[in-house]
């Protein structure tokens, strides 16, 4: 039996007692602080307290919020989901080209990068815990993916695609290189190395020449 497994298992044994009402107020600043935590030092290596620690929360609120660090991984990665896209606002240059360019913005660079040291951190678990595995997926893959799904759609629907493209995989194509340059290569993710893999593989798998 794997630990996160006897993390959740202890969670459900320790059910909370009738006592003093929780207080939920600083739930957002420490599941900040576990996703702080988990990017610099994996599963493996964190503790409760220190994520009490990097919140500047007593312990045992820590500790009375979340019995396991199990349920404190799966909270906090699942606040991580971005709220819905609202794809009116995504840019529309009048080629995907264009499109996909225009999203390149450094805290966007910012964040998809952090997501990915955050996905490294749970690699341990993640073949193990499969509600881990998904919620890191919704979280760190499927907003981009999202985003990458709505912009190729709508080059197929003005023709300038072919409707017979494989979307499904191709918007995972970036995410993909970038979790590979951050995870393996330990190099940045910038704006040279995704114009390069829009313009190198992206655009040349859609049948659109650069």
């Amino acid at each position: 039996m794997d630990a996160m497994t006897l993390d959740l298992e202890e969670h459900v044994a320790e059910a909370p007692k009738m006592g003093r009402k929780r207080d939920h107020t600083r739930d957002a600043e420490i599941l900040e602080a576990t996703i702080d935590v988990l990017a610099e030092t994996g599963y493996d290596g964190m503790t409760i307290d220190m994520v009490a620690a990097r919140a500047k929360a007593g312990k045992a609120t820590v500790y009375r919020r979340w019995a396991s660090k199990g349920e404190m991984v799966i909270d906090a990665i699942a606040c991580m989901k971005q709220s819905d896209v609202d794809f009116s606002n995504l840019p529309d240059t009048g080629t995907l080209r264009g499109d996909l360019i225009a999203m390149i913005k450094p805290p966007t660079i910012e964040d998809a990068e952090r997501k990915l040291q955050v996905m490294g951190g749970l690699v341990s678990m993640l073949a193990r815990s499969p509600e881990l595995a998904e919620a890191a997926r919704l979280a760190i893959v499927e907003p981009r993916a999202s985003v990458n799904r709505f912009l190729i759609q709508r080059a197929i629907d003005r023709g300038e695609i072919s409707p017979d493209c494989d979307i499904d995989t191709i918007v995972l194509v970036g995410p993909s290189m970038a979790a590979h340059r951050v995870l393996l290569l330990r190099k940045p993710v910038d704006r040279e190395f995704l114009i390069s893999v829009i313009d190198g593989v992206v655009l040349p798998a859609l049948g659109i020449r650069a």
